[in-house]
């Protein structure tokens, strides 16, 4: 779903690093998720204080601890604080509204990243953002609500499946990733059966409705391709530039979501000319038929005019 830019005034006249949450205001519980491990063992803790996140920032395992609701600005800043983050980090994850991109710095890896959902009651695309922080030995996740998505990987590290219980934080913020890119692909898969049914209606019987899903699908691809370019930045940025943070043998691992992300781009290219495409066949076809209403009205014109003159002049 498109999102126009909200609760920007909030921020006017504040100083920078100053936190701000830019986005609905809600009265959930904000939901913490710890989960700690190393090759031989795994702990998934629920916290009831922030505070006891703490105590994981610097033990030997690797430690994931993902939020789900930034709304209660003083656990997210009491969770930054204690792991370290600049306040313009800090102001960033406030910040609902912005596009991919990537801070490094010295002893952290900021990014913000987006998880695409298709919602087919509504027969609309749920943008959500993710921020993601990655240390030498933790990965934060912030997320304004929380989401189903990363269940699989959490079970691949509660079962170690994989390599990812041997692999250190750089490796997780990899899988995160991962399954953020592969968010783009159900989103493509679903827009791609649209259009298939849409090429059909448009030659047999187009109406109203389809032009307006024909504008929808334009509409969500323009700000679909406005998520994923910057991406391709980010990632590219994540294997050009060195930093101890991240090993080698990773490197290898997030150049291949690279690779998706090429082919995302690729196939969001693809989808907005044939949209543009099937929203020029229509307008042909409204042209169409509006041409062979004037043909009939031109031909009764032609048969009743003449009648109607005689019968004005003989009466």
């Amino acid at each position: 779903m498109v999102k126009l830019i909200k609760y920007r005034s909030r921020k006017t006249g504040l100083p920078p690093g100053t936190p701000v949450f830019l986005g609905e205001k809600k009265t959930e519980e904000v939901k913490i998720t710890i989960i700690d491990y190393d090759r031989d063992n795994c702990n998934i803790i629920e916290p009831p204080q922030v505070e006891e996140c703490s105590r994981y920032r610097d033990t030997p395992t690797v430690t994931w601890i993902n939020v789900a609701g930034i709304h209660d600005i003083s656990i997210i800043e009491s969770l930054c604080k204690s792991y370290g983050l600049h306040p313009l980090t800090v102001e960033d994850i406030f910040n609902l509204e912005q596009r991919p991109k990537i801070d490094i710095f010295d002893n952290y890896i900021f990014m913000v990243l987006k998880l695409h959902t298709y919602n087919k009651e509504d027969i609309e695309v749920d943008v959500e953002q993710v921020s993601l922080v990655l240390g030498e030995n933790f990965v934060l996740t912030f997320m304004e609500t929380e989401s189903e998505v990363f269940k699989p990987l959490i079970k691949r590290i509660s079962t170690n499946k994989g390599r990812i219980r041997k692999s250190g934080a750089d490796y997780l913020a990899y899988a995160i990733m991962d399954i953020l890119v592969d968010s783009y692909f159900n989103i493509l898969e679903a827009v791609g059966e649209d259009i298939e049914g849409l090429e059909e209606e448009i030659v047999t019987s187009p109406s109203r409705e389809t032009v307006e899903r024909i504008l929808f699908l334009k509409r969500e691809m323009l700000f679909l391709r406005k998520s994923v370019w910057p991406l391709r930045e980010v990632l590219n940025s994540l294997m050009r530039d060195e930093t101890p943070i991240i090993n080698e043998s990773t490197v290898i691992y997030i150049r291949d979501v690279y690779d998706h992300t090429i082919q995302i781009i690729d196939t969001v290219e693809t989808y907005r000319d044939m949209i543009s495409g099937m929203l020029d066949v229509y307008l042909s076809s409204i042209s169409n038929r509006m041409n062979e209403i004037m043909k009939v009205l031109t031909i009764f014109a032609s048969i009743f005019i003449p009648l109607t003159f005689i019968a004005g002049i003989y009466g």
